[in-house]
């Protein structure tokens, strides 16, 4: 059963005084997909505007379809043949009479070209100018702008267009550590910290692979890395009357992998005059580009001096994290780019704008993270997401959604709102508890934890904070009472029931005539880990639809359940049958560590090795792509490779044999030498 998905509303702030409003759009074209699209549908229909979606195959049952007035098919499900198809996507605005077009956040939201065909369609691309698109989407450009307004920069290359080679040299003469960044795209997609000289050229030729299935431009820039930083960014509004103003922070410091995954507003570290100089900057780096609409300009911070921020790149488009900006403002973005782009005037000027209460935003991800956070997928099963009060939720999930590797592997957000830092924490872990997405591996238990870690909870925080403490807050074991569950699951589907009778003979309790009762085992295995065989001990298990309750050691456990998926405080774990016979014979061919398998439903998308190579141990041989992360699959051991299943282009399912390198006979013997050795020296002791 599919829930409803609550928010908390925003109000745009009072317009007394201000010019007559523009005439607003009639239609917009909603060029996105998933939870953006519904966010950007929600506000079209409270502000009266006719909505239409697009959509590829894959998403033709999505829940942005279903919300927007109209739907338009644009393709086949790859990006490139629907929501990156300029062409499609404008054939489909003139078909509806769309007057403006919406980018979202992610696919062309910063692409210029997209934003000049509009113009040229007789659109409104609800966004900035093409040309402060360009401009601000060319880091190296950016740098150089803002530096010349007065913006203090992180030092960097200059330049672009460098070779492999030039870019390495000029990491060296940054000095290392260094980051190597996409010229031409942002969201963390194609970011490698290098910290030695001797893994440059490799690190750059996997960054450039990267930005260019992300951004369709594998030009890089390299910048010097500032040790333990905070990322903390600030919101701008602009209009077309000259007006800018910032609508004060954001502390995007928790990450992995330069991905963000919280966000909150304000920050602790900021105090009111860092937080005045840092929106002046922000306001002087968007009129140095002519910039229209909602924006964000991002900094880098030393945690240690707060007032030595330089800036790093603006992100031409609205943010993911922007409901937590709209929480302590009560300003509508969504309405305010609407507004915008229509040719109306900003109410308010700096001194109007006001931040009331904290806001947290959690990004629920695809992602497994007892499988090292590897891309997930699969079908959502059962959905509950949180509501109440202080609670929003924005997602574009159904129950019945198929979540693939085809496009990013955010599912939704969940924000939390209190009048203090620590009432909003707190009402943000109890959201993250109640949600449920079985069905698909997410990281909301992940979320939930790290928000209770006393260095989150403290506000100390910095952009290498999350992978330092992940392995504390992740356990690949499984529970004892998952296990109990899924067997009293298993007792309760092989208990016969007519009528609201049970026969008691048939009854699986393991009773017998002239006997003791003897526990019925039932084999289960979690993906990943080793079967277990799982008696049910507690006689008093309750199973139904959609619970599970057990009670252990005097302890009573609740679960959301849903086909072979179990569910608590958002952990969710897959708990199937486990056919041993089956297993011995299907698995005998790759049995051992010879077989490589893929860690995630993906796509291959680099093969470098062929059936009789020789390989070194930790040798790279096949890179799988799912949801824009790469994955390299290296070689266990010495040996030579005697099978290759996949080439470049072949999608692949999770656990799906990839490669097999049979070890050498010398690897092979020194191998076997190495596990003979304890046992003789037990031996001679």
């Amino acid at each position: 059963m599919t829930s409803t998905t609550s928010t908390t509303s925003t109000s745009s702030a009072p317009r007394s005084g201000a010019a007559p409003a523009a005439p607003m759009f009639d239609t917009v074209l909603v060029a996105n997909r998933g939870e953006i699209a519904v966010r950007v549908i929600r506000t079209l229909r409270e502000l009266g505007v006719r909505s239409v979606a697009v959509f590829s195959d894959a998403d033709a049952d999505a829940r942005h379809v279903r919300e927007a007035d109209t739907a338009v098919r644009i393709g086949p499900p790859p990006a490139t043949e629907s929501y990156l198809s300029v062409e499609r996507l404008l054939e489909a605005a003139t078909r509806t009479g769309a007057q403006a077009v919406h980018p979202g956040y992610g696919f062309l939201a910063e692409n210029a070209a997209f934003a000049r065909a509009c113009a040229e369609a007789g659109l409104t691309f609800i966004g900035p100018p093409a040309d402060a698109i360009s401009l601000m989407g060319d880091k190296i450009r950016a740098k150089q702008t803002v530096r010349a307004a007065g913006v203090p920069v992180v030092p960097g290359s200059s330049g672009s267009g460098l070779s492999d080679d030039e870019l390495a040299e000029a990491a060296r003469e940054i000095g290392m550590p260094v980051l190597l960044k996409p010229s031409a795209g942002g969201g963390g997609k194609g970011m490698r910290l290098t910290r030695l000289e001797s893994a440059l050229l490799e690190e750059i030729a996997a960054a450039r692979r990267e930005a260019r299935a992300s951004f369709g431009d594998d030009t890089l820039l390299v910048e010097r890395w500032v040790d333990r930083p905070r990322h903390i960014e600030i919101q701008v509004l602009a209009d077309t009357h000259g007006n800018v103003v910032h609508l004060g922070e954001r502390e995007c410091s928790l990450q992995r992998r330069h991905q963000k995954i919280i966000e909150e507003a304000p920050s602790v570290l900021l105090d009111e005059a860092t937080r005045a100089a840092m929106g002046e900057a922000a306001v002087q780096a968007a009129r140095s580009c002519g910039y229209v609409g909602a924006g964000t300009v991002e900094f880098i911070v030393p945690g240690d001096d707060p007032s030595a921020y330089y800036f790093m790149e603006m992100n031409t488009r609205l943010q993911v994290e922007h409901p937590v900006t709209e929480l302590i403002t009560g300003i509508d973005l969504v309405e305010w780019q609407l507004r915008v782009a229509a040719g109306e005037q900003l109410p308010y000027s700096q001194d109007d704008i006001t931040l009331d209460g904290h806001a947290v935003e959690a990004r629920i991800c695809a992602e497994d993270p007892a499988r090292g956070f590897l891309p997930s997928g699969g079908t959502v099963l059962a959905l509950r997401e949180p509501q109440g009060d202080g609670v929003r939720t924005d997602s574009g999930l159904t129950e019945g959604t198929e979540i693939g590797s085809l496009y990013d592997p955010m599912l939704s957000k969940v924000i939390a709102y209190g009048p203090d830092r620590a009432t909003a924490l707190r009402r943000l872990r109890a959201a993250l508890a109640r949600t449920v997405t079985l069905g698909v591996p997410t990281n909301a238990g992940f979320l939930r934890r790290l928000l209770a870690h006393p260095a989150v909870v403290a506000g100390e925080l910095d952009t290498g904070l999350v992978e330092r403490v992940a392995d504390e807050l992740v356990d690949a074991s499984v529970p004892d009472e998952v296990y109990e569950a899924a067997a009293a699951v298993r007792r309760a589907e092989l208990t016969p029931e007519v009528g609201g009778w049970v026969d008691p003979f048939s009854v699986p309790s393991g009773w017998r005539l002239g006997g003791r009762p003897t526990p019925l085992d039932f084999d289960l295995r979690v993906p990943g880990l080793e079967p277990v065989a799982r008696a049910v001990r507690d006689e008093s298990a309750r199973v139904t639809e959609d619970r599970v309750t057990v009670t252990l050691d005097g302890v009573t456990h609740t679960f959301h359940r849903a086909d072979d998926w179990l569910g608590r405080d958002g952990d969710a774990w897959h708990v199937q049958s486990y056919d041993r016979v089956a297993a011995s014979l299907t698995g005998a061919a790759h049995a051992g560590v010879d077989a490589m398998t893929a860690p995630m439903p993906g796509t291959v998308t680099v093969v470098k090795v062929a059936v009789g190579d020789q390989v070194a141990a930790g040798q790279s041989l096949l890179v799988v792509e799912a949801m824009k992360m790469e994955h390299v699959i290296s070689a266990p051991h010495a040996g030579t490779v005697t099978e290759l299943d996949v080439t470049p282009g072949t999608t692949v399912a999770m656990d799906q044999v990839l490669a097999v390198v049979a070890p050498d006979e010398d690897a092979a013997g020194a191998a076997a030498d190495a596990e003979a050795a304890p046992k003789h020296e037990e031996a001679a002791r």
